[in-house]
């Protein structure tokens, strides 16, 4: 499996955005937390950064940067659990600049307790 996060993964879409903050459920790992609601297509994944908690453009850029591979590298983790049609949103909600091992871990958790909570779904 290629380690990958192409253009049809991203989460760009108005239209599900909004419909996935409207319906979705969530998962949180301090300082993250995945918002996902279940759709037709592929996995689209879409991070966000709090302007109000960082005001520089620079450091929200980065922490994107730092979000995005940390879901590249956990993908994985996704496809072997046959989690397929899914829209997720990843959102950093701490005032603090964060490390790649921090987020990479939580990334980790968080995709753990989405797992669980959608197999408990389908039992």
């Amino acid at each position: 499996m290629k380690l990958t996060y192409n253009k049809t993964e991203k989460l760009k879409s108005k239209k599900e955005i909004e419909a996935l903050f409207l319906k979705g459920k969530s998962v949180s790992a301090w300082p993250l937390r995945l918002v996902y609601l279940k759709n037709e297509k592929t996995n689209k994944v879409g991070v966000s950064v709090s302007k109000r908690n960082f005001k520089l453009a620079v450091d929200r850029i980065r922490i994107k940067r730092l979000l995005r591979e940390a879901y590249r590298l956990n993908k994985p983790f996704l496809k072997n659990n046959n989690i397929e049609g899914f829209s997720f949103m990843i959102l950093y909600n701490n005032k603090e600049m964060p490390d790649f091992n921090l987020i990479n871990s939580k990334v980790k958790t968080l995709f753990t307790k989405f797992n669980d909570q959608n197999s408990k779904v389908k039992e």
